[in-house]
């Protein structure tokens, strides 16, 4: 199972996704819309191996306008991320035992 978490209005999102499709079962969450709890984003978090700024959109504008900065603590991050999912990177696909950010779109094959 293959799940992508997809913006369809971000290129990158889209061209991931194409990339994905025909590798097997992929369920599409269109993560604005149907945001991922602090659970979730945790468990993906764990997946992909990374801090917590690493899967964040720093130059989002709600990053600046929360008063979020690179440095901040890893509870408080997570915690913007759950409550802002537009500061999560896009795309981020899953399997069950490992996560990639789709930035290149290529960057996700190695885990499929």
């Amino acid at each position: 199972m293959i799940t992508i978490w997809h913006n369809p209005r971000c290129s990158k999102s889209r061209q991931t996704l194409a990339l994905i499709e025909g590798k097997g079962d992929i369920t599409v969450r269109r993560y604005l819309d149907d945001a991922p709890s602090l659970e979730d984003i945790k468990k993906v978090q764990s997946l992909l191996g990374v801090k917590a700024i690493d899967m964040m959109r720093p130059k989002e504008a709600r990053f600046r306008e929360l008063g979020l900065t690179k440095s901040a603590d890893e509870a408080t991050l997570l915690a913007a991320m759950a409550d802002n999912p537009i500061l999560i990177e896009r795309p981020v696909v899953i399997t069950p035992s490992a996560a990639a950010i789709g930035r290149p779109p290529e960057a996700v094959l190695d885990i499929l």
